[in-house]
């Protein structure tokens, strides 16, 4: 059996695995959903928030075990679970990228936004005086990122999502190297009716490096909220 390490986007915490972690667990996996700092379960002041303490924070949980991981990212923690890869790749069996950011050696996530021609959410966002956080309203969310979401599930989960996104780890670009990162498995789930990070943008991802499986999810942005159950499916 394998252990699986769920990281969340911006915004998240580790309740957005809440509906995907037990499919893991009955299938006799182990899993580990980590809180980033700023999140709901890891809070933390804006200027401490940046891309190196996302990515040592899943370094550390990853470097107390003695065997491999699964890793998986949704979101922005593509850039995070490639970083980690960098740093330690003879502890990850393979990268889960869930419409996640699977960016090229020397990018970063905001460049990528910047470059979706179909990506509705970052002309929504708001940001603050000195750059350093930007927010969004609860129906930008509702209209971008959980229109296919139930009800309940998002009165449930909208109040943990943070109020505030620091920008700092959506500009800080990456270091990734052919002889580390890309020697990691990876597999690549699309979310077909993503308005967050289009479908134009995800395929163009896929192309930077050697993915080894692509599956695809009739869904939005959050498969973790609407389509919870097909992803632990396709994350086996």
């Amino acid at each position: 059996m394998s252990h699986y390490i769920l990281v969340h986007g911006a915004w998240e915490g580790s309740w957005t695995w809440e509906y995907t972690q037990p499919v893991l667990e009955r299938h006799g996996h182990t899993v580990t959903a980590i809180d980033l700092p700023g999140s709901h379960g890891n809070a933390q002041s804006i200027p401490q928030i940046s891309l190196a303490g996302y990515v040592q924070t899943v370094a550390d949980v990853i470097n107390q075990l003695d065997h491999e991981v699964i890793l998986v990212g949704h979101s922005m923690a593509g850039a995070v679970i490639s970083q980690v890869a960098e740093l330690i790749p003879e502890k990850i069996e393979r990268l889960v990228y869930a419409a996640a950011f699977l960016l090229q050696n020397g990018d970063n996530v905001l460049a990528a936004m910047k470059r979706d021609p179909h990506g509705e959410f970052l002309p929504e966002l708001s940001f603050s005086e000195d750059q350093s956080y930007a927010t969004a309203t609860e129906q930008t969310f509702r209209d971008k990122a959980f229109h296919d979401v139930e009800e309940d599930r998002i009165r449930h989960t909208y109040p943990l999502m943070a109020e505030r996104q620091a920008t700092e780890p959506f500009l800080a670009s990456l270091e990734l190297s052919d002889e580390k990162f890309g020697t990691v498995p990876k597999t690549y789930i699309r979310t077909a009716l993503d308005k967050m990070v289009s479908p134009t943008l995800q395929e163009e991802m896929i192309g930077s490096w050697k993915v080894d499986d692509v599956h695809v999810l009739t869904s939005g942005h959050f498969p973790t909220l609407s389509m919870p159950e097909e992803l632990a499916e396709l994350m086996l």
